[in-house]
């Protein structure tokens, strides 16, 4: 098998650096790179840190790149992408093997992290799970008997766009009320700032001190105790339940796991999402799923792309 005989590059393309891992044939990483990437230069910049990483490795079997977007692995392409221009998306997969001179797999980033955490992280010994990805934006992965399940057109787990409230606000997909505008990481944080704006008794928040908080000081400021801190996260974790729901009563699946930088929030979040799912959801369907964080932190994409990589070589 290839996974004896060679690593494999992950890298993971969904923030302003460049996440990269030279990573075992058995998930284990070797090493690895974190450096600024920008749009412009992508692909200059991508192939420039897989040679840093695969330097004085001459089994390097294959590199795999998670991209935050649609991505169709049928036929090579993202589909779209609000991160990445139509310039830089237009035959990103064939510029990437030319520049590096071996084999790549493009993959969402959802799915990458999905895969890494069902092969060594907190999916592991499933045999079906449903991945989230809770951060910036909200992405989701579906893997049956061992393989992503992609759908019809490779598009398969955009659990951010299931809609929660009919009434709220537009999404970048053009409709109103879904999982992301309420539970992003961008979208905790407009919450946040709407709620200290309307109500006087938040000010006594250690938020209403900073004018750029984040979704990580949110979560920082919930588990050293902020009473209003911990009304955002427990509702969005409400927020987060409900969509979990809909996801166990559609497909009876085995283990749900959650990750992506939100969930650093842990036993915060975690709680009152499975209580909502748990209050939700058809019950014997909630009775047979397990919920859980991710265990892979931020390394889940690069692992997963790798592993990917690894298994299309296989």
């Amino acid at each position: 098998m290839a996974e004896s005989v060679a690593n494999f590059i992950g890298m993971d393309l969904s923030g302003p650096k460049v996440r990269a891992a030279l990573v075992s044939g058995e998930g284990r990483i070797l090493e690895r790179r974190e450096v600024p990437i920008s749009s412009e230069d992508l692909v200059a910049q991508v192939a420039e840190v897989g040679r840093e990483l695969g330097a004085g490795n001459a089994l390097v079997g294959a590199m795999g790149i998670g991209i935050p977007g649609l991505v169709n692995r049928q036929t090579d392409r993202v589909v779209a992408s609000r991160y990445l221009p139509a310039t830089v998306r237009e035959d990103l997969h064939s510029e990437f093997m030319r520049a590096t001179g071996i084999r790549i797999e493009l993959e969402n980033d959802a799915n990458a992290a999905a895969y890494g955490e069902y092969i060594v992280g907190a999916g592991r010994g499933s045999r079906d799970i449903f991945y989230m990805m809770i951060g910036a934006g909200i992405g989701g992965a579906i893997i049956f008997d061992g393989k992503l399940w992609i759908g019809a057109s490779g598009l398969a787990g955009e659990v951010g766009h299931i809609t929660i409230d009919t009434e709220g606000l537009e999404c970048v997909c053009g409709n109103t009320g879904c999982l992301e505008t309420l539970a992003s990481g961008p979208s905790i944080v407009r919450r946040a700032r709407e709620r200290l704006n309307r109500d006087s008794t938040s000010s006594l928040s250690k938020l209403a001190l900073h004018k750029d908080f984040t979704a990580a000081d949110i979560a920082h400021e919930a588990n050293e105790g902020d009473d209003f801190a911990l009304m955002m996260i427990e509702r969005t974790g409400k927020y987060i339940g409900t969509g979990v729901a809909s996801v166990i009563n559609l497909l009876n699946i085995e283990r749900i796991v959650l990750g992506g930088g939100v969930m650093d929030a842990g036993e915060l979040i975690l709680n009152p999402i499975i209580q909502e799912a748990k209050r939700r959801a058809f019950q014997p369907c909630f009775e047979a799923t397990r919920i859980v964080a991710a265990s892979l932190g931020p390394d889940a994409v690069a692992i997963g792309a790798a592993m990917l990589a690894r298994d299309a070589v296989g």
